[in-house]
């Protein structure tokens, strides 16, 4: 994989490039930064670049194993889940689904959790980094180079390791094999150990600029000026919305209508029917009840900023505005706030296993009260 591949991003790139090319390159770095902004692409591309710059035993089949991500000092971590088809005692590691990870960042260093979640097939389930994974990653960096120089290890959401895996990989950091180098990437490192977070040098990626954005589109998605131009602008700086925006029958239409059912009928103290959606939301499952209460954030917002009468402010759809020109008036200074707090602590809750019906009842439940704050 080349930089070509990376939308945007230049100053993170020539920061990257400065490090390595002046020999200040350090053992263990940390890309953070939101969903969409190229985090992974940035880290594969930089890992990439450090294998290819590998003189000691320069290879002719290099470019070609970087090419197909397949290099033997290419190293990737991830979160797993665990299968029906293994045993009782077997702790998942990244080998276990080596080939539908190789075969989703072939078709690009953009994807999400859930894009993951569906290439291993537990859409129901928790992804983690198990201590297992640490001790194959111990082993793996503990062989020589095959070709004389860096080894590269990438390591995807490290904020999902278990208590035991992070314990074992601060050793490992602080004790790092001879010319290793590790790339974290990570979308929430303030739940990484504080330890572990001290030990790495962390590289901030900002949202993609708009006209990046734009320019990706009309190139690689083949669109008109004017149509990359409003979704660009809708996107954000995530590239993930963008290629969202594009497809029919996004989830997001899914979403605007339970988020209707959900005021309609906390607004009209239905209470039999707020449980009937609970019961729905519970049916989800844990990675997509998870985005339906980021879009819920996402919506409080955009009716909260409708209120000031400034398109310039407001992100919408069409028909997420059609609903907001009668909706958003019940969002206001009073209850913007708590609603925003309200669906972060049912976030964490699902986050944390709790029992779905239970969330979902308790949050349209009070979705009650606070539509009647003014």
């Amino acid at each position: 994989m080349t930089w070509s591949e990376v939308i945007g991003q230049k100053d993170i790139q020539q920061r990257l490039l400065q490090m390595a090319d002046g020999g200040r390159l350090p053992h263990a770095l940390m890309l953070c930064g939101p969903q969409g902004s190229g985090k992974l692409a940035l880290a594969v591309a930089f890992g990439c670049h450090l294998l290819a710059s590998n003189t000691q035993h320069p290879s002719p089949n290099t470019q070609a194993m970087l090419q197909k991500l397949q290099h033997p000092d290419l190293h990737f971590t991830y979160p797993t889940i665990k299968l029906s088809s293994m045993g009782a005692d077997h702790k998942p590691v990244s080998l276990d689904f080596a080939a539908q990870w190789h075969e989703l960042i072939m078709r690009g260093p953009y994807f999400s959790m859930d894009d993951w979640m569906q290439a291993m097939g537990g859409e129901n389930q928790q992804a983690i980094i198990t201590a297992g994974e640490s001790d194959a990653l111990i082993h793996n960096l503990s062989l020589k180079s095959s070709q004389g120089g860096y080894k590269v290890s990438i390591i995807w959401l490290p904020e999902r390791m278990n208590i035991e895996c992070a314990n074992k990989l601060l050793k490992l950091i602080e004790e790092p094999p001879q010319q290793t180098v590790f790339i974290m990437v990570s979308q929430e490192p303030d739940k990484l150990l504080e330890t572990i977070r001290s030990r790495v040098q962390r590289i901030d990626v900002k949202k993609i600029d708009n006209e990046a954005l734009r320019q990706a589109l009309m190139e690689r998605r083949g669109l008109g000026e004017a149509d990359a131009t409003r979704i660009a602008r809708r996107a954000n700086g995530n590239w993930l919305k963008a290629i969202e925006e594009l497809e029919t029958g996004s989830e997001k239409e899914q979403f605007l209508d339970l988020f209707k059912l959900l005021m309609r009928q906390a607004y009209q103290r239905h209470v039999k029917e707020l449980k009937r959606w609970s019961d729905t939301m519970a049916t989800l499952g844990r990675e997509k009840q998870k985005r339906f209460l980021e879009y819920f954030l996402q919506l409080v917002r955009e009716n909260f900023m409708y209120n000031f009468r400034k398109e310039e402010l407001c992100y919408m759809t069409q028909q997420e505005e059609e609903f907001a020109k009668n909706f958003a008036r019940f969002i206001n200074e009073a209850n913007v706030i708590p609603m925003s707090e309200l669906a972060n602590r049912a976030l964490r809750d699902i986050g944390q296993n709790a029992n779905a019906k239970i969330v979902f009842f308790d949050f349209a439940l009070q979705m009650i009260m606070l539509l009647l704050q003014k």
